[in-house]
Parts: structure tokens; C-alpha cells; sequence
């Protein structure tokens, strides 16, 4: 699909459910203080916490062959993503917990995502561009948002976590990010969230070695001060089948941000 092909979609109604193949998706994991986190989140949100931290993360992720269920693979897109986000849960009306993820900011590298999310389809994104090289399983990624959030990461592939990582081992990690499928971030109205579910064929992952990490919006030291945030492991998947389905929206009694043009 061709950004001229999603500006005619666009007003024509909505898409459910999107298909595609995560080829490298990269989870860099911060602990941060949770008093500092906590400010990060809207209303009706809590941190979900390891080891009495807060869990907060850059999830990168390259998408191919993504299109609308039904259509076949062929018409479907590549692009490079970026998630600035936080574990959290919500309890429902019944009392049910929910548990999820905040994301603060969505960036991509694909015109199409960025005219079309948060208007047909879940999640607002905003322009970036990437730079990614693999090679030897080394993965060097940049991304520059138009927003002006800049990330830089260098890893490797590791046989286990790091000693500091609040995780005991990688099938712990494991466990703390599964259930974290569904995701909520702030539409173009500013007063409510959109909800978008993720659901994997499998779920696998890998330690990674992280050689060199920085995010702008991590070391913002205005929303992160001194020692209130720290890296603390990777985590890798590759070549998974799945599937973002809409989900209903969290109506907020106070904007989060004012509307963005671009």
C-alpha cells in the first residue's frame, strides 16, 4: 500500500485487525523509581513492578508484510518502529486486573502508519527516521524523531541477563512481559486512549548484551531525574507470526496532550 493509497483509505472507515511478521523486535528495559514513574501515567493506570521497581522500556520493532486481515501478504509493508513505554495494569469495572502497557510515544519510519494511526486504525504515530545494521548478530539501530526524541542502541546476543537485572533469569522476564499484550496510548483528541492487542503465534525470547543505550526521553532529567532510572536488560524476538486487533478505548477526564499536526 502506497501513501497515496492510504490518504484515499483514510475516511472510509476503520480497520480491526492488521497481520504481519515481527522480524526483530528489540525490548530494552529501564528500572525506574516508581514515584518518578508513576507521573508518566494517566489517570485509571498503575505500575505493574518487579522487585519494587517500575518497568519501563524502549520496545523497537521491525514489522513486515503488515496488512488488514483479509488481505494477502504480498500488499502488505515494511517499516522500522519504536515504542517509549511503561508496564502497567488497569482494573476493570468487576474488579478484574488487567495488565498492559502505557505507551508515552509511538514513532515510525512509515508514512502510511503515521497517516492513518489514530484515525482508522489504533496508535498514533510520529515521523522518525532509522538507521539499523545487522551483522555477526551485532545489531547497531538510531532513530531521530521529527518530534526531536532521539534513540541510540548497539547489542549483541547474550546467554543470560545481566547480574543487576531485577530478573532473576530469562524465563522470569519472560513471564513479566507476556502478559503485557495490550497496549494504550493517547489519541489525536487528546482525552482518550487507543487500545490495540497483540497477539503472537508463539512467544520466544532472548537475552541481549546492550553495548550502548541512550533515549532522550530517558535521560530527559526534567521527567527522570538523578538516579531514578536505570538500564536494566534486553530481551530479543525474531520472525514471529502475529496480529494487532482493536480494542475499546479509555476515555481520560483530562487530556493528556493537545492535538499534533504533521
Amino acid at each position: 500500500m502506497r501513501a497515496r493509497d492510504a490518504r484515499a483509505f483514510e475516511g472510509r472507515g476503520v480497520i480491526d485487525r492488521v497481520r504481519g511478521t515481527i522480524a526483530r523486535r528489540l525490548l530494552i528495559n529501564f528500572r525506574v523509581d516508581p514515584a518518578i514513574a508513576r507521573r508518566q501515567l494517566p489517570p485509571g493506570f498503575e505500575l505493574k513492578l518487579a522487585d519494587g521497581y517500575a518497568i519501563a522500556g524502549i520496545c523497537l520493532i521491525r514489522l513486515e508484510q503488515e496488512r488488514p486481515v483479509p488481505l494477502p501478504p504480498v500488499v502488505g509493508i515494511s517499516s522500522e518502529n519504536a515504542a517509549h513505554r511503561f508496564a502497567a495494569f488497569r482494573v476493570e469495572s468487576d474488579g478484574t486486573r488487567c495488565d498492559c502497557v502505557y505507551i508515552a510515544r509511538r514513532h515510525t519510519a512509515s508514512t502510511i502508519s503515521v497517516l492513518l494511526g489514530g484515525r482508522v486504525f489504533p496508535g498514533q504515530h510520529r515521523p522518525a527516521r532509522f538507521a539499523v545494521s545487522e551483522s555477526g548478530g551485532v545489531i547497531d539501530l538510531s532513530m531521530r524523531g521529527s518530534d526531536g526524541l532521539d534513540v541510540c542502541v548497539r547489542a549483541r546476543p547474550a546467554r543470560m541477563l545481566p547480574p543487576t537485572s531485577v530478573f532473576r533469569s530469562i524465563d522470569e522476564a519472560s513471564e513479566f512481559f507476556r502478559p503485557g499484550s495490550l497496549g494504550y496510548s493517547a489519541n489525536r483528541d487528546g482525552a482518550s486512549l487507543d487500545g490495540l492487542l497483540l497477539t503472537t503465534a508463539r512467544w520466544a525470547v532472548e537475552p541481549l548484551e546492550v553495548e550502548q543505550v541512550a533515549s532522550t526521553y530517558f535521560d530527559d532529567r526534567s521527567r527522570f531525574p538523578d538516579g531514578s532510572v536505570d538500564f536494566d536488560c534486553a530481551l530479543l524476538m525474531k520472525g514471529i507470526e502475529h496480529e494487532w486487533q482493536r480494542t475499546a478505548s479509555v476515555h481520560l477526564k483530562r487530556a493528556l496532550q493537545p492535538q499534533l499536526t504533521y
